[in-house]
């Protein structure tokens, strides 16, 4: 029931293949910075055309039910 070295081989190759993956961040502190600005920046743009999109909407949904008696 023994399994020889592959439990071993296996431990080695597993170990080998974590450590050859590259890490998950490799920016520094100032490029994430950056980044989140950027993006921040891109969802402040987002939201603002949104807002005015829907205040337009309303304004014509309300000038177009206004009445008719």
């Amino acid at each position: 029931m023994t399994r020889g070295n592959q439990r071993e081989r296996d431990r080695l190759k597993a170990q080998k293949a974590a450590s050859s993956q590259k890490s998950k961040n490799g920016k520094t502190g100032s490029e994430m910075q950056r980044d989140k600005e950027q993006v921040a920046q891109i969802m402040r743009q987002k939201q603002q055309e949104a807002e005015e999109k829907r205040k337009a909407e309303a304004a014509k949904a309300g000038s177009s039910s206004g009445g008719g008696k």
